[in-house]
């Protein structure tokens, strides 16, 4: 799959300890009606438990310029409340919407899927925002190549 393009988006959200932040390549729209949203988090990642019990996230979908935050959000270890540090965000209903992403989807747990080592969480959008335009940001081969 590292032959394959894929959009980022960093997925964040609020359970009862923390605000929490990661970044995936996994964002797949998967049903208009109801409006459903599909993302992979892996068993062992420090953001699965806190997904599990948040019932709710947001979504926003990486600007082609904004390839230090997917690194970012894509480091393990990192306290949750270090996370946060120097990251322009604003508040979303279920989790922080990053500054300066293509569009943001705010999403309710709609279900949740074992997946071999992952879980695959379906997100139903309650609402959408578009947010400026531009090439979206890709992942390809451990790179992150023009749109």
């Amino acid at each position: 799959m590292r032959r394959f393009a894929a959009p980022v988006a960093v997925v964040t959200g609020i359970d009862e300890r923390e605000h929490f932040g990661l970044t995936v390549g996994s964002l797949v729209c998967l049903s208009l009606d109801p409006p459903l949203v599909g993302i992979s988090i892996g068993k062992d990642s420090a953001r699965h438990e806190p997904m599990r019990n948040a019932g709710a996230f947001a979504v926003s979908l990486l600007a082609e310029d904004q390839a230090p935050l997917a690194q970012h959000f894509a480091r393990s270890g990192v306290p949750p409340v270090a996370l946060w540090t120097g990251v322009a965000t604003r508040p979303g209903v279920h989790g922080p919407l990053l500054e300066g992403a293509l569009a943001w989807l705010e999403c309710t747990t709609w279900a949740e899927y074992e997946a071999g080592d992952h879980t695959l969480f379906l997100g139903e959008v309650v609402s959408t925002e578009f947010g400026k335009d531009g090439p979206a940001l890709l992942y390809r081969g451990s790179t992150y190549p023009p749109a």
